[in-house]
């Protein structure tokens, strides 16, 4: 598909996307909240700054933008055909990190689940129910 933005409003719209309070993330949020579970949010002591971070279970949840941490076979996954290179990096890095810090939270102890973005728009109930389950066994 041909782009039908210049450069420089492509530039602008990328720059205005969120990393905090994101539509799958407040669904995520609402939904365990509703349940009953009490969380804390981006809390930057722990490695990565989890979206969610469940003390009494010793959980957290990161809720992944599937462009965003390159969720393979993800039809909202394709590395754009302008400035390959440079989304190619970005986001072999952000899978490398995420990775890193994922391991390192497992070694401190920690349950780590990741919530798609794509899950939560196919399904959010039933995705929310399966993270209920991730988090409290």
């Amino acid at each position: 598909m041909v782009d039908t933005l210049t450069t420089e409003e492509r530039s602008k719209m990328m720059s205005k996307i969120k990393s905090k309070n994101t539509a799958p993330e407040m669904i995520v949020r609402r939904y365990l909240h509703n349940k009953g579970f009490r969380y804390r949010l981006h809390d930057k002591k722990l490695p990565g700054k989890p979206d969610l971070i469940l003390p009494k279970y010793k959980a957290v949840i990161f809720i992944h933008g599937c462009f965003w941490h390159g969720h393979e076979g993800c039809k909202y996954f394709r590395i754009p055909k302008s400035n390959t290179d440079y989304w190619v990096k970005k986001i072999d890095g952000n899978l490398l990190r995420d990775q890193e810090k994922q391991q390192l939270l497992r070694d401190m102890g920690w349950k780590v689940s990741v919530v798609w973005e794509c899950e939560l728009k196919r399904n959010p109930e039933y995705r929310c129910l399966k993270l209920i389950e991730q988090i409290t066994t």
